[in-house]
């Protein structure tokens, strides 16, 4: 049944709720010591380090996606500054800052209605774009819990979740 309630956000504020996300990742990034960021993990799960990689090979290849209809991989992004997953936390931040104003750059060429549309996403996953952004940001959520766990087994107290 289509809803005739009005519009919850704007994709501008949409954006600016995925980037608050984005950026409170990026200071639980910056809170890890060096030499623990892939390489520290509890219960057999994968480093924060390598957590991240999955989120960068998410964010760009998605917002080129949601633009242009074309769901690419991380390594595809032809200006992407490596085109190798990072391997050090300097990388990581490196990239986290280039993807940035690049999520924001592809953001703006999403034309209206694009996200009500149903894609097939890496040949695999159909749905909504909408649904399709939502999951990747859920994700990203997900996996900065697991990020503050680690921290606080570190002994560091993680960024408050509230200030995004």
């Amino acid at each position: 049944m289509e809803s005739t309630q009005d519009i919850i956000m704007t994709t501008d504020e949409l954006l600016q709720h995925w980037q608050g996300h984005r950026n409170l990742t990026r200071r639980v990034i910056e809170a890890f010591p060096d030499d623990k960021l892939f390489t520290f993990s509890i219960g057999g799960m994968r480093s924060f380090g390598e957590i991240c990689h999955e989120l960068l090979a998410m964010g760009v290849p998605a917002a080129q996606g949601i633009a242009t209809g074309e769901w690419g991989k991380y390594g595809e992004i032809e200006e992407a500054p490596l085109k190798e997953l990072p391997k050090t936390k300097e990388e990581v931040l490196m990239m986290w800052d280039w993807s940035t104003p690049t999520i924001n750059e592809y953001w703006s060429k999403i034309r209206p209605g694009r996200f009500q549309e149903t894609e097939m996403v890496y040949g695999q996953y159909e749905g909504k774009v909408w649904w399709h952004l939502a999951y990747i940001i859920d994700n990203e959520i997900h996996h900065r819990g697991q990020g503050y766990v680690y921290l606080r087994a570190l002994g560091i107290e993680p960024p408050f979740f509230w200030e995004r």
